[in-house]
């Protein structure tokens, strides 16, 4: 939010947040010269007040944090700043509706009650000198809901309202829903209205489905990859902001002042969107592309699955030689990590820059997709060293009850052990990892070691049973073991190009893109 209205020829220097709580959008600016806030909580806007003090990138500027009701009591009633960046409650009936009926703010239409945050997206403009910039952080239903069309309308027709951007749940809290960012800029004499309004979606990444390793799109904010929604925002906007401050070319078509890309962002003329509903949602207006990437991309993906199923029958194990159940003497996890056959790990501590293999990653066999935070959580003594993954090592989820044990390989070496794991590193010279991997797995061993007291299965991998078997012996269980795991390797990638390809026909068909044969 912080780098929206800090890109451009005229980056913001004095900047309000009117709904500041603890001051995190404003610390986030890197070269202001006036900061202003208002909390209604006084704690909040003490401790706003503090932080800003001590905040070495602000240190410099003239900073003023005011508490009290900013709807209905506007601590800095003349004030015109540069930008405005809001994080404002959701969803509030009591925030004076009655009392501001006749208020100057409401210059685009007076909010319904229902309407609480098109309050502050005028409070945000009010306060604005002419060509200035407010981000909003918005709830989705905002620019959708009928009982606020007829502003939306206004604020696009006069050219306010510049982009809406959908980042994906967790981003933000409520943490559940993909909240929306709202970029708005104060029209005036100098600003020439514009009759586009940039749309981006950030809130369903597209998923590399021909990798073998792709990482889920979903799985909630400790997953966000930051960077990629950053560069997709800030690749969209930046054009986008240059094209209206210095003018579009001769001709140029409605549509096409920045560079589309298909399913991420999009800039529409108003006059599309100015119907019945005037619905702002960026998922209405920017359908995704076709699942397989286009024709070219389908015939790719084609050829992959081929290989990928030729090599599926290849892998499919042959018929077992069955037998009676085998009665052999067993040893527990436990046992073998105090004689020390192996070493037991805890995942979820550490701090650092490095990539985190998390739950997600072990269950989908994908690769490491956390973080680590950057700074430890707590001051007192050294930060603690995350535990690091090795090839070899059998790594375990320690929550809900399946069967999923993960060998590493040297792709995945150098990551951290992530929450809720639990990491297995066996002495090559007692034991082999696939061996131990492979037992890890029976659906038996799982339940007698798993405990059944809470609304949640725990695995105790203490409790984990293996067979004694000399060393050789666990090598040509390994050696079958691994085999295996090859196998639903090529089965998981198989549904993935698989899906990815029949999508893509739909599409394709249903677009026009392809014909039917």
């Amino acid at each position: 939010m912080a780098a929206l209205v800090e890109t451009g020829s005229r980056p913001a220097r004095t900047v309000l947040d009117p709904a500041t709580g603890t001051g995190a959008l404003l610390r986030a600016l890197s070269r202001p010269t006036a900061l202003y806030a208002q909390d209604a909580d006084p704690d909040l806007a003490a401790l706003t007040a503090l932080r800003l003090a001590l905040n070495s990138t602000v240190e410099s500027c003239t900073v003023a944090v005011r508490a009290g009701d900013t709807l209905r009591a506007d601590a800095f009633p003349q004030l015109a700043v540069d930008a405005v960046l809001c994080h404002p409650p959701f969803n509030e009936r009591n925030w004076g509706h009655d009392e501001l009926a006749y208020d100057p703010r409401w210059e685009y239409g007076f909010p319904a009650r229902t309407e609480s945050e098109l309050a502050w997206v005028q409070h945000a403009l009010a306060h604005l000198r002419e060509g200035g910039t407010a981000v909003l952080l918005m709830p989705p239903a905002a620019a959708s809901r009928r009982s606020g069309r007829r502003i939306r309308a206004d604020l696009l027709r006069r050219g306010a309202l510049r982009a809406v951007v959908a980042l994906p749940a967790g981003a933000a809290p409520p943490y559940g829903i993909p909240l929306h960012l709202w970029v708005l800029r104060k029209p005036g004499a100098g600003v020439r209205p514009s009759p586009e309004l940039l749309l981006v979606d950030t809130a369903e990444p597209a998923e590399p489905a021909t990798a073998t390793a792709a990482t889920p799109a979903s799985g909630g904010r400790d997953r966000l990859d930051w960077q990629a929604v950053r560069s997709a925002v800030l690749d969209a906007w930046e054009p986008f902001d240059r094209a209206e401050r210095t003018g579009p070319e001769p001709d140029a078509p409605l549509g096409r002042t920045g560079q589309d890309r298909p399913g991420v962002s999009r800039v529409v003329p108003v006059i599309e969107l100015l119907d019945d509903d005037v619905d702002l949602a960026p998922a209405r207006h920017l359908p995704p592309p076709t699942a397989g990437g286009g024709p070219a991309e389908l015939t790719r993906v084609r050829d992959r699955l081929t290989e990928t199923l030729r090599l599926t029958a290849t892998l499919t194990p042959p018929l077992a030689d069955l037998s009676d159940p085998a009665h052999w003497p067993l040893t527990t996890v436990g046992e073998l990590a105090r004689a020390g056959a192996l070493q037991l790990r805890t995942g979820g501590s550490g701090t650092g820059p490095g990539p985190v293999l998390t739950e997600y990653d072990v269950l989908g066999s994908t690769v490491p997709s956390g973080t680590l935070p950057a700074t430890p959580a707590s001051t007192d003594g050294p930060p603690e060293e995350p535990v690091l993954v090795e090839p070899g090592d059998v790594v375990v989820p320690v929550l809900g009850g399946g069967t999923v044990a993960r060998v590493i390989d040297e792709a995945t070496a150098g990551a951290a052990l992530g929450r809720n794991l639990q990491l297995l590193r066996p002495d090559p010279a007692a034991l082999d990892p696939w061996f131990l991997a492979g037992f890890l797995r029976g659906t038996a061993n799982n339940r007698q070691a798993s405990s059944y007291a809470s609304t949640a299965t725990r695995l105790d991998a203490r409790r984990l049973q293996l067979p004694r078997l000399p060393l050789a012996e666990q090598q040509r269980y390994g050696a079958q073991f691994r085999a295996l795991a090859a196998f639903e390797d090529a089965l998981r990638l198989t549904g993935r190009l698989g899906g990815q390809l029949v999508q893509g026909m739909y599409d394709g068909l249903t677009d026009g893109t392809v014909t039917p044969k």
